[in-house]
């Protein structure tokens, strides 16, 4: 009778635990690629609350009275994008800023500047832009362009590299700047030959001297700016993005955890916030814990050196068309390296700015200390951009396990010119995705948005293409560091899921795993290459919820 007894209960648990409850949703007639190797491809997706419970070709087990069928008439599903690099409240702020980013001459740049200053005609900073001087051959602007069309306001507009800016006369007054000014460490103001007065211009660290005396945006003003990213992020595909702030970091994240406390965020944000407030975060941690799985912070992030449009990278040799720069240090390199090793050591992650072959070559030395002082920690220490590297450093991301946090559409921007900042020697160690890849390093995309587009189908047609965007490249620029569709993919989504700790959650379409993913328009694995920028995302999908569906 017990044996009896035990093989009915046994029975009975067998039974419970392989009956399946009715899916909420099932997308069905569709070709997806799960990024998953033991099952790559399927038709159907079901999904339970916000968890993934089946991916497969025969959903009918997961059929409900009450479950939702969705068909997508063949359309391609992957997984969520994760973008690895923004500063998104900036970006927020962006969608409703001047835009200077297709000012293709001087009297483009003054002539959109003055139509955004009288219809705003009060006496409000004016921010944003995203200019490129390169656009228009290479000659910086200055004050003398735009003090006569901006009126009452104080500008202060940035290049799209977020590392220089241009002032006007009235922002330069309130910032203190003239002739006499010196050159803060770790940044340059430029000044004018003949007179010594500065043009308006500011480098790296320079423009904190402006910055400083902007009033910070309200909390309200922080709240629309996060409104207008979230919705503009699920519009490209984009589940998650890791900030590395505009504010500060913590007014950045003091805004993200407001929404999600008033359940009002829907995007999964990874939030950072500078390296030299480590200490400050180490309590924080210790306090309130990590996160949770929509909103999460212990990331730190520092910087090496500045960009290569702006002249600061950071190079062992000085730059073709500036022969007396090698670049900036950003930080004190002494400094910089006591934050990360004190910050490594309280459990912390850490990603560091480097785009310079000799800026990468240090951080990687700082890292790798680290490493030493704390052998067999999972520190997954990353390198922001990581874009101009020497053969060493190549091995050394794969050999320290140091992940190259990298935004391809860079690529096929700074193509157009690199070439006039350095030798051939140098630029073939720039964007080195298939190199890096082929030593075993875990590869990540993002954009660095606002200095490139949210968009991570451009980010994926750069990455493969390499066609900058003057068509001047059919070819590719650098060709041989060309990769394949699917490997872009990974690199926006699991390897991404591993750069913030989220692999066993996130980046890939399997039963157990949140359902983050979205519907392409277009089959991206057998399209031609050239036409991946054309692809449109039809529906994003967060812990299972539909956030966008296109019109």
């Amino acid at each position: 009778m017990r044996r009896l007894i035990t093989a009915f209960i046994a029975l009975a648990l067998f039974i419970s635990c392989t009956q399946q409850k009715p899916a909420d949703r099932i997308y069905i007639n569709a070709k997806i690629w799960t990024g998953d190797s033991a099952n790559d491809r399927a038709t159907a997706i079901a999904i339970k609350d916000s968890a993934i419970i089946y991916v497969g070709n025969d959903y009918n087990a997961y059929k409900g009275s009450n479950t939702q069928i969705i068909d997508v008439d063949g359309k391609m599903i992957v997984p969520g994008f994760t973008d690895n690099h923004t500063h998104f409240l900036g970006g927020g702020y962006q969608l409703a800023s001047v835009n200077l980013r297709n000012a293709k001459t001087q009297q483009d740049f003054i002539s959109i500047l003055k139509e955004y200053a009288t219809a705003h005609n009060d006496n409000r900073w004016i921010q944003g832009g995203d200019w490129d001087h390169e656009a228009w051959g290479g000659n910086l602007p200055t004050k003398n362009w735009i003090d006569s069309v901006t009126g009452n306001h104080p500008v202060f507009i940035n290049r799209y590299d977020g590392h220089m800016s241009l002032a006007n006369s009235i922002a330069l007054k309130l910032a203190g700047i003239d002739k006499n000014t010196a050159n803060p460490a770790g940044g340059e103001i430029v000044k004018d030959p003949k007179t010594g007065e500065p043009t308006g211009v500011l480098k790296d660290e320079a423009t904190n001297l402006v910055t400083n005396v902007i009033p910070p945006p309200s909390q309200n003003e922080l709240d629309e700016c996060l409104e207008r990213a979230v919705q503009h992020a699920f519009e490209h595909g984009v589940t998650q993005v890791h900030d590395m702030s505009t504010y500060g970091g913590w007014p950045d994240m003091a805004t993200y955890r407001k929404a999600h406390a008033n359940n009002k965020l829907d995007l999964r944000i990874y939030s950072f916030v500078p390296l030299r407030t480590w200490a400050k975060l180490d309590s924080f941690v210790k306090k309130e814990g990590w996160g949770d799985d929509m909103l999460r912070w212990g990331g730190l992030k520092g910087f090496v050196d500045g960009s290569l449009g702006s002249t600061t990278a950071w190079f062992y040799k000085p730059y073709l068309d500036a022969p007396t720069k090698t670049g900036l240090q950003v930080t004190d390199t002494i400094l910089l390296r006591k934050w990360i090793l004190s910050a490594d050591s309280a459990g912390l992650h850490i990603a560091t700015h480097a785009i310079g072959d000799r800026a990468n070559d240090f951080i990687l030395s700082v890292y790798e200390e680290a490493e030493n002082k704390n052998p067999g920690k999972d520190h997954r220490f990353r390198v922001e951009h990581a874009q101009h590297l020497t053969p060493i450093a190549i091995q050394k991301f794969a050999t320290l396990h140091v992940i190259p946090s990298m935004q391809p559409y860079h690529a096929i921007d700074d193509g157009k010119w690199a070439f006039k900042r350095l030798d051939s020697a140098r630029l073939k160690g720039t964007y080195a995705f298939k190199s890096l890849l082929a030593e075993g390093a875990n590869v990540t995309f993002g954009s660095d948005w606002t200095v490139a587009p949210l968009d991570p189908i451009a980010g994926i047609y750069a990455a493969v293409t390499r066609r900058t965007l003057d068509d001047k490249n059919p070819n590719g620029w650098l060709p041989d560091q060309k990769i394949s569709v699917e490997q872009a993919l990974k690199c926006y989504t699991a390897n991404n899921a591993y750069a913030g700790f989220q692999e066993n959650k996130l980046g890939k379409l399997k039963v157990g795993m949140l359902a983050d993913f979205i519907v392409l328009s277009d089959d991206i694995l057998s399209i031609a290459p050239e036409k991946i920028r054309d692809i449109k995302v039809l529906r994003t999908v967060v812990n299972g919820k539909e956030v966008f569906v296109r019109k």
